[in-house]
């Protein structure tokens, strides 16, 4: 069976834990290399060819600097991602509010619920 390339999309470049480590780390703003290898603990060749398949499919964008190379997280190109796990929120927001009137009917046996 042939492999899904790691640059086809978002979905297969995040499926890589430290990739996603690297995003979560460039979460809170713009990051060099060298911050991000003392943030996710990982070596330079390792985090450059990381933010390489990150930025083959877009998911972050890099801007010199002078000689360095400052990345940061473009979330535009997270919104395949975002919509396909909202659409699990909805699924598990209706299910908690049954939980919530399950659990009132249990507290207040004696009301009775239309």
């Amino acid at each position: 069976m042939a492999r899904t390339p790691t640059t086809a999309d978002a979905f297969s470049a995040l499926a890589e834990a430290r990739r996603r480590d690297l995003m979560a780390a460039l979460g809170d703003g713009e990051a060099t290399v060298g911050e991000l290898v003392e943030r996710v603990g990982l070596s330079q060749p390792q985090v450059s060819k990381h933010l390489g398949v990150l930025r083959a499919v877009g998911l972050v964008d890099v801007r010199a600097e002078g000689r360095r190379r400052v990345y940061r997280v473009n979330g535009e190109a997270l919104r395949p991602v975002h919509d396909w796990v909202r659409a699990f929120e909805r699924t598990w927001n209706a299910r908690l509010d049954r939980l919530d009137d399950v659990l009132a009917e249990l507290q207040h046996p004696e009301e009775e619920q239309p």
